[in-house]
């Protein structure tokens, strides 16, 4: 881990932990169309569709874990069956998740997620009414949310894993001083390099293989 002060330019961070393959897709704030990786890009009534914790997390779990039921969607999330149903129909109703066709062969229901990623553009909702923009609040809390979730998951299993996965880890933060321009730059790199790792994610079969989350966070702070 590393935690850096403001230099005047930027500098090499640390070396990046292995990248998921696509299975591990989640929702994102500015997740490029990566090569044969499926994305949506939000507008105002998809955003009001998605906007919901429950509905966040539920597709999460299909898009990582693959098809599943209600049923079983509510008990790895804590959640009624009756409240996963039917917010898993209301994402049906916007697109998101659809039929699971070969999975099951009693009355249980299977879902599937349509995409492997989400695209948040924040200029679509500029001058939206408060209540898009109210929805595109919470869905960028919601992101933030699972991001913390996750990282605080890892921190109290971290002894469960191989010593080497702790060595490949990384909780580091950079402070750079950057225009608007540079910043974009940025970004795009960094999901380029990203994108490059998924091309060349190991085989299912790899012993040392795990599914690996990469959070990247990139905003401007007031100095203070």
């Amino acid at each position: 881990m590393q935690e850096h002060g403001e230099p005047t330019e930027p500098t090499e961070p640390s070396a990046p932990a292995a990248p998921a393959g696509p299975a591990a897709a989640e929702p994102s704030v500015s997740d490029p169309t990566a090569p044969g990786l499926s994305a949506r890009t939000l507008d105002a009534r998809s955003l009001r569709g998605i906007a919901h914790p429950l509905r966040m997390q539920l597709l999460n779990a299909l898009r990582r874990g693959g098809p599943a039921t209600a049923s079983r969607l509510a008990a790895k999330l804590g959640e009624s069956s009756g409240a996963t149903s039917y917010h898993l129909r209301q994402l049906a109703a916007h697109g998101f998740v659809e039929d699971a066709p070969g999975h099951g062969k009693g009355r249980e229901r299977w879902w599937q997620a349509v995409d492997q990623a989400l695209v948040f553009d924040n200029d679509r909702f500029d001058g939206s009414d408060p209540e898009i923009r109210g929805a595109a609040d919470l869905f960028l809390h919601e992101v933030a949310t699972t991001h913390n979730r996750e990282l605080s998951t890892w921190i109290a299993n971290r002894d469960d894993w191989l010593p080497a996965w702790s060595r490949a880890s990384d909780m580091s933060d950079w402070t750079l001083r950057l225009t608007p321009e540079r910043s974009a730059e940025l970004v795009a790199r960094m999901h380029e390099l990203l994108d490059s790792y998924r091309a060349g994610a190991a085989a299912e079969d790899d012993p040392e293989a795990a599914e690996v989350r990469v959070h990247s966070h990139v905003f401007p702070v007031q100095k203070g």
